[in-house]
């Protein structure tokens, strides 16, 4: 590519498309921290505990009657939110595959 085009090496590339790229000698590692700390801290759970499953599996919901309004436009921010976090699951790429998919591309 370097005889096709003008490049400059900028270094090891960090962020991608909105995603965290951290590269290793184990593979390179795609993920979202900052985006994940930048929602808690928008819907004040910073300090929430992690749990597997934040409620009990298979309850029945129903409407409270006498319940406290909710923001409409606060909740579809987090469940916007809550599917950016799940479109880009982690991704580990071995090295040595990635190097074969980059020599294939190319020709």
């Amino acid at each position: 590519m370097a005889r096709e085009f003008k490049m400059a090496d900028i270094g090891l590339m960090s962020f991608y498309l909105g995603l965290e790229v951290r590269q290793s000698d184990d593979g390179i590692f795609v993920g979202q921290q900052a985006y994940v700390k930048k929602v808690l801290d928008k819907f004040n759970m910073s300090n929430s505990k992690p749990v597997a499953t934040p409620m009990e599996a298979g309850a029945k919901l129903s409407k409270d009657k006498e319940g406290e309004k909710v923001d409409p436009t606060l909740f579809k921010s987090l469940v916007g939110c809550l599917r950016q976090l799940s479109r880009y699951l982690p991704v580990k790429l071995n090295m040595s595959r990635l190097r074969h998919a980059l020599v294939t591309q190319s020709g």
